[in-house]
């Protein structure tokens, strides 16, 4: 009995550890105004004008306001061969449609928060990708609907796509909650394809994948292991790991220099 209390305790502890951790020292401004919040460009993805390959890229940054202290917003851009801007897929609290397709600047931040790079493909792989992508976006479940826990929201999106597009060969960062949203369905795929996932509406569940590692779901907070970042999955915090898990596949060389 007294092993199981101090399991609990534990468990707990690491709860609400990582949460309080981000409130302290994680840089988020918590009283913030969208209207006057840090939009600068981040300058990872590829310039379309000396780009002429496609592109796609996965992006996450800190949620707004108080909500980056739990949770991450995702989001996927894509450029077609010789597009001369990208395209930004996601989902919004504030849209009608929740879901939006709009042309825009993919590593922006998102309202004072710094975007992080999960994926890039190029070339051909990308070109397969985005035909997939726009052909799937009329039929993602919860165009219309947005709910910021336990989902539908914009990482239950980006989920849902990694699953339907083979070429996104991606795991989105333990701090997207909303990723594990089911709907009604109780047991999936990971989002990768690489495991199994048991989710109770994403308020509960667990998954293991070979991309994905083992994640336990506690009240759409996170704890687990990070096979491909050498890590461990923290509440709020995210992976801790000794390297970066992210991929990136594929020919995104600019033109070459004009010498003459």
């Amino acid at each position: 009995m007294r092993n199981l209390s101090l399991g609990l305790l534990l468990l707990m502890l690491l709860l609400i550890g990582g949460p309080l951790y981000m409130w302290q020292f994680g840089g988020i401004d918590t009283r913030g105004d969208w209207r006057s919040a840090d939009r600068t460009i981040a300058g990872l993805a590829p310039v379309p004008s000396e780009t002429p390959a496609a592109v796609v890229q996965v992006y996450s940054a800190r949620a707004f306001n108080w909500r980056g202290i739990f949770a991450v917003h995702a989001w996927v851009a894509t450029k077609p061969e010789n597009a001369d801007s990208y395209t930004l897929h996601q989902v919004t609290g504030w849209g009608r449609p929740a879901l939006a397709s709009r042309a825009g600047t993919p590593d922006r931040a998102w309202f004072g928060s710094q975007p992080t790079l999960h994926a890039t493909l190029c070339g051909s792989e990308a070109e397969s990708a985005i035909a997939r992508i726009e052909a799937l976006l009329p039929e993602y479940p919860y165009r219309e609907h947005y709910r910021a826990w336990p989902g539908p929201n914009s990482n239950t999106f980006v989920a849902w796509l990694i699953r339907e597009v083979p070429e996104l060969d991606v795991a989105l960062p333990s701090s997207a909650i909303g990723k594990d949203y089911l709907g009604g369905s109780v047991l999936a795929a990971t989002p990768s394809g690489t495991g199994v996932q048991l989710s109770l509406a994403g308020v509960l569940g667990a998954a293991a994948g070979l991309r994905e590692g083992l994640e336990l779901n506690i009240g759409g907070l996170v704890l687990g292991i990070d096979p491909a970042a050498l890590g461990v999955k923290l509440p709020g915090v995210g992976t801790l790991g000794l390297r970066d898990g992210g991929r990136s596949r594929g020919d995104c060389a600019p033109l070459p220099a004009d010498r003459s």
